[in-house]
């Protein structure tokens, strides 16, 4: 196949979280900086914290409380509020022009549609008389927009929408789809609150990565979309705007742990590794270093790679480790890339946490500006990581994105600027 049959393009972007609906409300509020919890507005969250970054009232979708007869849940509601926006902004709308059959859509979500469920159990009157299906989120974004090629939803935990992502990439390169939407959504879930809680994982006061004094995540509510799609086909249509290429990934499984990262990293300088090295070679600091020894030395700042926008949930093992291995991965080079920390503004989007990552990460491209990021007080001296607390102009043609889950399943996703 020709480079541009297999060269992966994003052109379309869409996005609903807590600070508003749209990417310009993402982007306004990654320079604000500002963003806080708040309560959960359920009576039978009995539990200690029972707090989220919630999608605000005046921003929840309207008319999609159900699709053709199927009612469908906050996290499918979501979904498609942000996957109307990203097909409008890649002049998809309708799909006028394009083959259906060429458009597939890969949707990924750790709790699904589970609220439906839950004020079903609970006693509370249900909406609809009909049963729904608990990740319902890919098909119904696919019937909403008229897909008809492959429909895939994911839900490997906290790295599913980087493998939503990187799935769609492979669609495209295998020549299984011409466009694909990709992303993650993610609502408000009684059950998984309740867990998180029960496993003493929720910080009593907000989402802390790196911090010294972090005592677990917080969970935030949303949705983000991001229409890949071959360069071939991009310049058939006329495609007025590329906002970024999707230029590597890289998958891993610790097999460690239920629950906790494989101490050591291995397995995430695995995923890093080779995501740097298929977006370019130059990326990977030392491509013969062996996973968990340090990359040689190299002079600070001499590398293409930008910024970082790390999985860091706030939890103790989680940031330490990412920590580690990123200044293993980058060498001497560590310092001096910036980080930015999307769940310090969104909070732990679980399923859409990736989607959300790489986002942020081709927003940083476009407009080349690292924004500052949420205050977190001193950082963990373990977690010797840059923060930004000021915009950073951004000239480097990468970004590196991280996402890990329960499990041991990791990914890693390189950006590269469009203009490359």
């Amino acid at each position: 196949m020709s480079a541009d049959t297999t060269d992966v393009l994003v052109t379309g972007l869409g996005a609903l979280s807590c600070v508003g609906s749209g990417t310009g409300a993402l982007w306004r509020g990654m320079h604000t900086a500002r963003s806080a919890p708040t309560r959960v507005p359920d009576p039978l969250a009995h539990m200690d914290h029972p707090h989220m970054y919630l999608v605000p009232e005046a921003d929840l979708p309207v008319g999609t409380e159900e699709l053709d007869g199927l009612p469908l849940g906050r996290a499918s509601q979501f979904a498609i509020e942000a996957a109307r926006e990203a097909v409008e902004s890649a002049g998809l709308a309708g799909l006028a022009g394009v083959d259906p059959r060429r458009v597939a859509v890969a949707i990924s979500s750790g709790m699904g549609d589970s609220d439906l469920h839950e004020r079903r159990r609970a006693g509370e009157p249900a909406k609809h008389d009909r049963w729904a299906p608990v990740f319902p989120v890919a098909s119904a974004v696919g019937a909403w927009l008229g897909a008809q090629g492959a429909n895939t939803s994911l839900s490997n935990a906290c790295a599913a929408s980087g493998y939503a992502l990187s799935v769609a990439a492979d669609l495209i390169r295998s020549g299984e789809a011409d466009v694909v939407l990709a992303g993650g959504t993610e609502a408000y879930s009684r059950t998984a609150l309740a867990c998180f809680n029960r496993l003493g994982a929720i910080d009593p006061e907000r989402c802390r990565p790196f911090a010294a004094d972090r005592r677990g995540t917080i969970f935030g509510e949303g949705a983000a979309v991001l229409v890949l799609e071959s360069a071939a086909h991009a310049r058939a249509r006329g495609v007025k705007t590329v906002y970024a290429r999707l230029a590597g990934t890289g998958w891993s499984c610790d097999a460690y742990h239920a629950t906790a990262p494989e101490p050591g990293g291995a397995q995430i300088e695995r995923a890093m590794r080779e995501a740097l090295r298929e977006a370019d070679p130059a990326l990977d600091t030392d491509a013969d270093t062996a996973p968990g020894t340090a990359a040689a030395p190299r002079a600070a700042g001499s590398g293409p790679l930008g910024f970082v926008v790390p999985h860091g949930t706030g939890t103790e093992l989680n940031d330490v480790v990412e920590a580690r291995a990123l200044s293993a991965v980058l060498g001497e080079a560590a310092p001096l890339t910036p980080l930015y920390s999307v769940k310090a503004l969104l909070g732990h989007t679980g399923g859409a946490a990736g989607a959300f990552a790489a986002l942020a990460a081709v927003l940083v491209l476009h407009h080349k500006t690292l924004p500052p990021n949420v205050p977190v007080g001193p950082l963990d001296p373990e977690c010797e990581v840059p923060l930004p607390a000021e915009p950073t102009p951004m000239t480097a043609p990468y970004g590196l994105v991280n996402a890990y889950a329960f499990g041991g399943n990791n990914v890693s996703l390189v950006l590269q600027e469009a203009s490359s």
